[in-house]
């Protein structure tokens, strides 16, 4: 899905993230607490989702985002192969680094520090959780008359409103 924050500028930035799961409280998603998303998301708790499909159809959802506890994200760590793990380690995320030999010679340290170990969740990786409170969803047409329906919460209910294309 495509993941939309606000910097505390004011600046968007979308970026494309894993949706590791959704139940009635929202949508999932994990990263390092490092990453520009993570910055962006601590300072400006909300977000936008976006999920395209071929042949025309789109769904946006909108929402507060807020961190999921520890015990969370470990569960969700533990379901992870262990080559992602090791190179979550390996890898400061949105960090500058001098190019991919960088990040190999990080990975070999990395696997050889571990060795047959389990690999721990690191402090700085979690996730978030976005509490949706609008989705839209578009269909398209071709006489360009394309569906909209949007799904606002007002006061913990539901309202449904049809948009013109």
């Amino acid at each position: 899905m495509c993941l939309a924050t606000v910097s505390p500028e004011g600046e968007p930035a979308a970026r494309i993230v894993l949706l590791a799961g959704f139940d009635r409280q929202g949508f999932r998603f994990f990263t390092s607490y490092d990453s520009q998303k993570a910055h962006h998301l601590d300072a400006t708790p909300c977000g936008a989702l976006v999920w395209y499909w071929p042949p025309g159809r789109q769904i946006r959802a909108t929402g507060a985002v807020r961190r999921v506890s520890a015990a969370e994200a470990d569960t969700f760590w533990e379901t992870r192969p262990r080559e992602h793990q090791l190179s979550v380690w390996a890898s400061p995320q949105s960090s500058v680094v001098a190019g991919r030999t960088v990040l190999e010679e990080r990975l070999a340290a990395t696997t050889t520090r571990f060795g047959n170990l389990v690999v721990p969740r690191p402090p700085n990786w979690g996730g978030y959780l976005l509490a949706p409170d609008l989705f839209e969803f578009w269909r398209q047409s071709d006489d360009r008359l394309h569906d909209r329906h949007r799904y606002r919460s007002v006061n913990g209910q539901w309202l449904i409103e049809y948009l013109a294309p």
